[in-house]
């Protein structure tokens, strides 16, 4: 089981990491694009995962891991089940998620 707390503190220990609302839940952005997203009052995380790595999730761990329902769910927005997942497979799970988004927004050069 992930806390929201411990969650919350894996999402930000990332670099370029913030967390703002987002609807009914918080949102945890690289470089202003969203890489997962919480809900306290279901204990529910999503994670914006590629399609190839949300099915070995979705494989891995099919009552933990799950698509987001409609065009989201086939883009890679994957559900985490927070009471059932261990602690070490959402860390792994939530770097996948902020590498994936962070590999396509990269930092803007400064000019000179």
């Amino acid at each position: 089981m992930v806390s929201i707390d411990r969650f919350r503190k894996m999402a930000l220990a990332f670099p370029d990491t913030d967390e703002h609302p987002h609807f009914q839940r918080q949102a945890f952005r690289v470089r202003q694009r969203i890489f997962a997203t919480i809900s306290s009052a279901d204990h529910i995380a999503m994670l914006l995962l590629s399609p190839a790595e949300q099915s070995v999730y979705c494989d891995f761990a099919p009552g933990i891991f799950y698509p987001v329902p409609g065009t989201w769910g086939k883009k890679g927005s994957t559900f985490v089940n927070l009471k059932k997942v261990p602690a070490a497979v959402a860390a792994e799970a939530l770097a996948a998620a902020y590498a994936h988004t962070a590999a396509k927004y990269p930092p803007k050069k400064k000019r000179p």
